[in-house]
């Protein structure tokens, strides 16, 4: 039985993979290698490979730099929490699949999807998470006390920028891919959940 999770997205269709330029390409195969599918957004994003680049340019240097005191785990909370109040179903299925597999926590991506203010994390992500989504619902309150709240709890200037721009960055991404139909792979909804078997 075919489920609208692996129907693609509902008003765009996606490129074919053959189609795409080299770099593209490579990119998305190689992201298959290592996950085994390939997520709808790299197909999705692709019918316009000046955006694709600049949008997986700026994913990357949000969430693979090594700098800044926020965890991979971390990130992945922000994005998971705020697309949540943005009803973005894409990215809430497919970042809580790899924020359960950082945090290896099977539970952690539900409990902030529904309420990260009672969600089994520390005072430190819930303040990480209140100015997210301060960011993300009133950008426009702001203030100097938002800082002092956050630096209290360790985070220094650059941290704050980090949670603010991964706010935006998928503020946008969930907006567009509401808007597209985007669906996420059902592959997504299984990853972190049950604990893989040890291989010899």
């Amino acid at each position: 039985m075919t489920t609208p999770a692996s129907l693609g997205p509902a008003r765009y269709p996606f490129p074919a993979l053959e189609n795409l330029p080299e770099d593209i390409r490579t990119r998305i195969l190689e992201i298959q290698e290592k996950a085994g599918f390939i997520p709808n957004v790299f197909l999705g994003l692709a019918r316009r490979p000046a955006e694709w680049r600049a949008f997986f340019a700026y994913h990357d240097a949000l969430m693979a730099k090594e700098e800044g005191n926020l965890t991979k785990g971390e990130r992945e909370m922000i994005v998971t929490a705020t697309s949540s109040v943005n009803q973005c179903l894409y990215c809430v299925v497919a970042h809580g699949a790899v924020l359960r597999i950082y945090e290896k926590n099977p539970l952690i991506a539900d409990q902030l999807a529904v309420n990260y203010r009672t969600a089994d994390i520390t005072p430190r992500q819930k303040a990480m998470l209140d100015f997210a989504m301060k960011v993300n619902q009133r950008s426009y309150e702001i203030n100097d006390a938002d800082f002092a709240t956050l630096h209290a709890h360790g985070f220094d200037d650059e941290d704050i920028w980090d949670i603010a721009a991964i706010t935006a960055f998928f503020g946008l991404s969930n907006r567009l891919v509401s808007a597209t139909g985007m669906q996420p792979n059902p592959e997504f909804y299984l990853m972190g959940r049950i604990p893989r078997e040890k291989t010899r």
